[in-house]
């Protein structure tokens, strides 16, 4: 800190000398001055400097810049270059993956600047609000969004966002083949777009533990970015939005294999250590495949969600980054609620003199539960607040980091005999909550008027139906699920025919209903060619386990069938639940006639699942 402050000042008087100056990273960013308090410096083993001019605007706000004095950014600006040539392919082809690109530029031998893009969150900061284990949770990154977005439609355009915006990050840095990825270099802005930073690794050259790759998934994708485009812990219909939106941004990369092999090849020669010959090349070469379909590379790149999802390994380094950043926390740092966007105080809100607990609603958004009304009484003023157990809970643990227990009333028990979700456990914890905060605000002042109660008891803007009776809870995916034909459940295929061989892409499944005992299906899909007296044409996918929404993408091939003798068969498939050692159960199925279908060119779409019959595309 205090040789920042000793850089800062010998800036200062450049700029006296000077007047003004023109920023290296944009020549339209013409600057006037320093902004000392502004300024401070990142953890990361570089030290970057958060730097913040004085417009000379005089409305325009002050310019955030990031100074790196250690890495090579020119490898910086080529990655972030090749993305904006992706992005620009999208763009071309009518698919807006809603990108956030930076401006990086290096003004020397490794040091260089870096745009600093407002309204954004390092997924670390985001998910360490829920505890140094927030890394291993479901809810950080929903929770922080619907905290940012709290009206519906504002949160469903933040979960579109970020539906687009993380599929273009997949496609983008499993291609070059992005490295060191952990929760600092990824960020989230309050819109919903998610973007990455500090490309120091790149081409596969991945950071190792003695013989251990750091980066061991294919690309960063985990539970807590499933749970945003999900909008809760089970696949739904966006979910396969999500994985088509991939496997389209990826094939469409795909037909520009060489331009991307032609450019990286021009920078062989200018001193990249990780792009240095013709291995770093086949790197792309071989992640994008230029020899593969694209019904192919679909299935394929199907596979590395499904692998990057299934992977421990990068919340395991998450966690382990989140330990190793706790030591840099400096013992200023004061502890906040999750929930709240701001901090709110005595001075700023107006001193409480009452709180009372009402009584207890049930909710079905985001998750099945109660929430508690709470009247709470100023000296001019009486609002209504809503707040779940959960959040109460969090308040008396962020409490603890800073009074001692003596000083604080005991929390009611969050262990509950039965089912802790009844109606009679929600009665009694009212009853005891109600004296928790009543003794809350009737302790020590450094107690009762500190921030932290301040800021719990603030209205939110979720709390202004609080009054009022809540609307019908809408379905998650309500904006992106299209009703068509039968209850039951539809599959989503893709059926072509060349060269004799039929071609079957099994996509998705969507609004499967539960088995008789109320659990999810294990579904997998079978298909025969009738009439087969033999049974020689079946062929099946793999299980998805546990969902009524599968992602399938592979392909069933029929070989070695003329047109004609096609055009007399019929598709039968089904979908059934694997029951182990009972008999698997019937879910539903289709009947395809093929020749009501053009062979001649792909056909795909929805078709209704039901009882044996015809199906309806």
């Amino acid at each position: 800190q205090a040789i920042l402050r000793e850089g800062l000042e010998d800036v200062a008087q450049f700029f006296k000398a000077h007047g003004s100056c023109r920023l290296p990273l944009s020549p339209s960013l013409l600057v006037k001055g320093i902004v000392p308090r502004d300024c401070s410096y990142f953890n990361s083993n570089a030290v970057p400097l958060k730097l913040s001019f004085q417009n000379v605007d005089p409305l325009g706000e002050n310019i955030r810049v990031i100074f790196k004095c250690g890495d090579d950014l020119r490898q910086d600006m080529l990655t972030l270059q090749m993305i904006r040539i992706m992005n620009k392919i999208w763009v071309q082809e009518g698919l807006d993956m809603r990108m956030v690109i930076f401006r990086c530029f290096s003004t020397g031998r490794g040091r260089g600047m870096v745009e600093m893009i407002p309204n954004a969150e390092t997924l670390r900061k985001i998910q360490v609000e829920h505890g140094v284990t927030g890394s291993f949770k479901d809810r950080p990154l929903a929770d922080w969004l619907q905290k940012h977005n709290p009206k519906e439609d504002e949160y469903e355009k933040a979960v579109e966002n970020f539906i687009y915006s993380c599929a273009g990050c997949c496609v983008a840095t499993y291609v070059l083949g992005i490295c060191d990825r952990h929760n600092d270099n990824i960020m989230l802005k309050t819109t919903g777009h998610m973007f990455h930073i500090d490309f120091g690794r790149f081409l596969g050259h991945a950071q190792m533990f003695g013989n251990i790759k750091r980066d061991r998934a294919p690309f960063v994708f985990t539970s807590d970015m499933a749970y945003v485009i999900n909008g809760g812990d089970k696949p739904s219909s966006r979910f396969h939005d999500f994985v088509d939106l991939c496997c389209q941004a990826y094939n469409l990369i795909r037909k520009h294999t060489h331009l991307f092999l032609n450019l990286l090849g021009l920078m062989l020669s200018c001193g990249i250590p990780e792009l240095s010959d013709l291995e770093d090349l086949k790197y792309v070469y071989d992640a994008l495949r230029p020899q593969d379909s694209d019904a192919d590379a679909t299935t394929y790149f199907t596979r590395l969600i499904e692998s990057s999802l299934g992977s421990v390994a990068t919340k395991l380094n998450f966690f382990i980054h989140n330990l190793a950043q706790m030591k840099f926390t400096g013992s200023d740092a004061r502890p906040t609620l999750s929930f709240a966007p701001r901090t709110h105080t005595l001075k700023t809100s107006g001193r409480i003199r009452d709180v009372f607990l009402c009584r207890h609603e049930r909710v079905f958004n985001p998750s099945k539960g109660y929430t508690y009304v709470v009247k709470v009484q100023r000296d001019n003023e009486v609002t209504f607040v809503q707040r779940t157990f959960e959040e109460f809970q969090e308040l008396h643990n962020k409490l603890r980091l800073l009074f001692p227990s003596s000083l604080l009333p005991s929390f009611p028990s969050r262990f509950v005999i039965g089912r802790s979700r009844g109606e009679a456990v929600a009665e009694r914890r009212k009853e005891e909550l109600n004296g928790y905060i009543w003794h809350l605000i009737h302790a020590a002042p450094e107690v009762a008027e500190c921030d932290l109660i301040y800021t719990f008891f603030h209205p939110l803007p979720r709390d202004e139906k609080a009054a009022g009776t809540n609307p019908a809870p809408k379905p998650a995916d309500a904006t992106w699920a299209r009703s068509l034909g039968k209850v039951g459940g539809e599959v989503k295929l893709s059926i072509s025919y060349k060269n004799n061989k039929l071609f079957i892409m099994v996509m998705h499944i969507r609004g499967l209903p539960p088995l008789q005992d109320g659990n999810d299906p294990d579904p997998y899909v079978k298909t025969y060619l009738l009439p087969d007296p033999q049974k020689t044409t079946k062929r099946k996918t793999k299980v998805a386990r546990k969902t009524c929404n599968p992602t399938y993408n592979e392909m069933l091939v029929y070989d070695g069938i003329p047109r004609g003798d096609l055009e007399q068969r019929e598709l039968r498939l089904s979908v059934l639940s694997e029951e182990g050692f009972w008999e698997n159960i019937l879910l539903g199925e289709v009947g395809i006639r093929l020749r009501d279908l053009d062979l001649a060119q792909e056909k795909m779409g929805w078709f209704a699942l039901g009882s044996r019959g015809h199906g309806t595309l």
